[in-house]
């Protein structure tokens, strides 16, 4: 292992101003997505959308610092017979890869989810790197209901991103470590901070455990919020105030940045909440986004399937990519959202 190129890179992932696209949706949820738009999910619409994004100058040159893919789209030419991956490349970008493999029922613990996908990871990482991955990513699920998460499936879930992590870095791919703690219950921010805080706390004593060099891995954790259905919603200050200071609690400094996932926020608060941690100031690591939806819903809806709106999807995503290079240096405002 080369740490100080896994440390390059893993730097690089979360430069100043710059984010990670998340566009690794599964062939289910990109079918719902188009679904939604009216457009059908076909292999070449699924290539035509992600094609029109990554050749988005302004954003992949300026704002976005990676991609993550899914295994289709890793191995996609454009149209125009240039690899996908090679024209993330020539923007400046870091082409990744989403390696597991979904999810399956814990036996014996009912609404409690594994990530699965460790069996034969190592030769896929290969494989992925051959073809230009240079980061991976793995989620991971904890769920807040009634009863969960149990300690069980919060050590059942780190044990397994602390193993992809070190097989990651054998293979000279740096880990984005996702431990997701969902939002949408009905619990409370406070609930969020507590389930977050032993996730967390859980996560770093298995990478400890599994020799994970912290240098070469990124982690993508939610924010601390309420779930959706909660009465009462924090402020973006709260939010921003409750989960520095969590972080600062268990995340090692070592570790090179954190890539929040914006897991269902709207497009403008998951900028606002990015825009007021930053804002705060003082922080030991840098604070950026790796976002999907937040990133992608305003370009789907402008480009809708029609190859006359691949320009109007284009200046929806430079947009959005640039609200969130500012958001990831405190240099946001909601004037200038309005403004662009």
């Amino acid at each position: 292992m080369d740490l100080e190129a896994l440390n390059k890179v893993a730097r690089a992932m979360v430069a100043p101003g710059k984010g990670i696209l998340a566009a690794d949706e599964s062939s289910g949820t990109i079918k719902k997505r188009f679904d939604a738009i009216g457009v059908e999910s076909t292999e070449d619409n699924r290539r035509d959308y992600r094609e029109m994004m990554f050749r988005t100058a302004a954003a992949m040159q300026n704002n976005i610092s990676g991609v993550i893919l899914y295994d289709e789209t890793i191995w996609q030419n454009a149209k125009d017979g240039t690899p996908l991956v090679k024209i993330i490349e020539a923007a400046g970008s870091i082409p990744g890869i989403k390696v597991d493999e979904g999810t399956q029922a814990i036996p014996g613990y009912p609404g409690e989810l594994i990530t699965v996908g460790l069996d034969k990871l190592a030769a896929r990482l290969a494989k992925y790197y051959e073809q230009g991955a240079r980061f991976a990513k793995w989620r991971a699920v904890i769920d807040i209901s009634s009863g969960i998460p149990t300690s069980y499936a919060i050590a059942a879930n780190c044990q397994a991103l602390a193993r992809y992590a070190a097989l990651c870095q054998a293979a000279q791919i740096v880990p984005i470590v996702e431990p997701e703690v969902l939002m949408d219950g009905d619990h409370d921010i406070d609930r969020c901070y507590d389930v977050t805080k032993a996730t967390l706390i859980k996560l770093y004593q298995e990478l400890y455990d599994a020799r994970v060099a912290l240098e070469g891995t990124v982690l993508k954790p939610n924010m601390v919020i309420a779930g959706k259905k909660c009465p009462k919603q924090a402020s973006t200050a709260e939010i921003a105030e409750k989960t520095v200071k969590l972080f600062k609690q268990t995340v090692p400094v070592a570790v090179p940045g954190i890539a929040f996932l914006s897991g269902g926020q709207s497009d403008e608060q998951a900028t606002a909440n990015l825009d007021a941690m930053n804002k705060l100031g003082g922080l030991p690591w840098g604070l950026t986004f790796s976002y999907g939806r937040a990133l992608q819903a305003a370009p789907q809806k402008a480009w809708s399937g029609k190859a006359e709106n691949v320009t109007a999807g284009q200046k929806a995503f430079a947009h959005r990519a640039l609200m969130n290079g500012l958001a990831s240096k405190g240099e946001w405002t909601a004037a200038a959202e309005k403004a662009a």
